[in-house]
């Protein structure tokens, strides 16, 4: 048995404590709390509630915290801040009942709760307190709360705080302040507001950016699932520009599981795809070992080209290799289902044309004579054999097995000798040439 070399450092530090159980059952219920009230959301609508969730209870803890400490300094004294904090309490925890009424309800509970008690607490200590700093936190709080989609809502609630804040200033300077409060308590306060407003906005930014970031990345892989990365890389940097490339010399492949329509007529359509899709993936699997392009699939059939977007010297070789892996993938299939499961593959090789194509549900595709001729080949093959033509016979007859089929009429092309892979030479059939690979 091979051990895995653990982490070092402190990224193996970190890696270790996200694992112990406590950090386990903790971040187990700290999730479950998060996604209180946003069933029935859609995705996005549903992260961003979570967001809020947990917000609110950062407000939750911060107001117990300031009641505590305003009870032990002098509850007679900060009585009003004391019940404004519990009020703020009450209402922070009530944040996730109030998304089943609708996505903003929550919101905007914070919102107007939060725009009346800094006011209050304003007007109690004056503005050295720096309470009316975290109306500025609406400035980035507020468009992950309400989405890009409220602009207008967003536009409102920020300006809103812009205006309060200009007013909690101007109008509660210290010697109009309710509650005559020790210098010390009101830095003390002013401390805890600046950290708690550059963090809260730190924090809507990061996660801001983190959200394009997420964005960007599935797009990227999505892209470049549809795209050769080369192609994928030309087309982000100029998505305009049509991409159109010349091959001089590429080898074609096109397969096609033989009688799959008559057994998808007695399978049902969740077996068919299932099967199908097993079968697909596994061919993927093997284009991306031998370095292979997959061009599409057009139901049962599966095109892949070698030697682009990049050329290669043994693009033949490659596509043969993988020909027969596919071949050896449905004998397997075939073995566990019981299913009469066969393969036809076509092969030729020649010079092509690539690029990508529409607009909308754009694709990557080939044309040229040697497309034509593998499908026509993989057509007039035969269940469970390769079939090549004379390119590829040239480029393979010193390291394969081939087996003449004599003259056959190719429609478009005529009368032409073809031949039958059969495997690598000093290998059986059964041989696994993956293994030499």
């Amino acid at each position: 048995m091979v051990r895995r070399a653990r982490p070092t450092g402190l990224r193996g530090l970190l890696a270790r404590l996200f694992r112990h159980p406590t950090a386990e059952r903790l971040g187990a219920r700290i999730k479950w709390l998060a996604e209180l009230g946003t069933d029935g959301y859609p995705p996005h609508v549903r992260r961003r509630l979570m967001i809020l969730n947990l917000f609110a209870y950062l407000i939750a803890v911060t107001t117990a915290i300031y009641a505590l400490q305003q009870i032990q300094l002098d509850f007679d004294t900060y009585k009003p801040l004391v019940f404004i904090n519990l009020a703020l309490l009450v209402m922070a925890l009530t944040v996730p009942a109030m998304h089943r009424i609708n996505e903003i309800a929550g919101g905007m509970l914070v919102v107007v709760s939060e725009y009346i008690a800094l006011m209050a607490f304003t007007a109690y200590l004056g503005h050295s307190a720096g309470i009316h700093l975290q109306y500025i936190i609406a400035g980035a709080a507020a468009f992950v709360v309400f989405g890009l989609e409220r602009l207008k809502l967003v536009t409102t609630v920020v300006a809103l705080g812009l205006v309060l804040h200009l007013i909690a200033w101007f109008k509660f300077p210290p010697e109009a302040a309710l509650i005559k409060a020790d210098q010390q308590v009101l830095d003390s306060l002013y401390t805890q507001a600046a950290i708690s407003t550059v963090g809260l906005i730190a924090a809507s930014v990061w996660y801001a950016f983190r959200l394009v970031e997420r964005a960007q990345a599935e797009t990227d892989a999505l892209l470049r699932n549809i795209l050769p990365d080369s192609v994928a890389d030309r087309l982000k940097a100029r998505p305009g520009e049509p991409i159109a490339d010349s091959h001089d010399e590429v080898s074609v492949l096109f397969a096609d599981i033989s009688g799959f329509v008559a057994l998808a007529r007695s399978l049902g359509a969740s077996k068919v795809v299932d099967l199908l899709n097993d079968i697909v993936c596994e061919f993927d699997r093997l284009a991306a070992a031998y370095g292979v392009e997959k061009i599409k699939t057009i139901g049962d059939a599966y095109m892949a080209v070698a030697g682009l977007p990049e050329p290669v010297h043994d693009h033949a070789e490659r596509l043969a290799r993988m020909a027969l892996d596919m071949l050896a993938t449905v004998e397997r299939v075939r073995a566990e289902t019981g299913l009469a499961l066969q393969i036809r593959v076509g092969m030729a090789a020649g010079p092509v044309l690539a690029g990508v194509i529409g607009t909308r549900k754009f694709s990557y595709d080939v044309w040229g004579n040697p497309v034509n001729l593998a499908a026509r080949l993989e057509a007039l093959g035969a269940p469970g054999r390769i079939h090549l033509c004379p390119t590829c016979r040239e480029r393979l007859q010193h390291t394969f097995e081939l087996e003449p089929c004599g003259q056959i009429e190719i429609k478009g092309v005529g009368l032409q000798e073809t031949w039958f892979l059969v495997g690598l030479r000093g290998l059986d059939a059964s041989g696994s040439p993956a293994a030499l690979g």
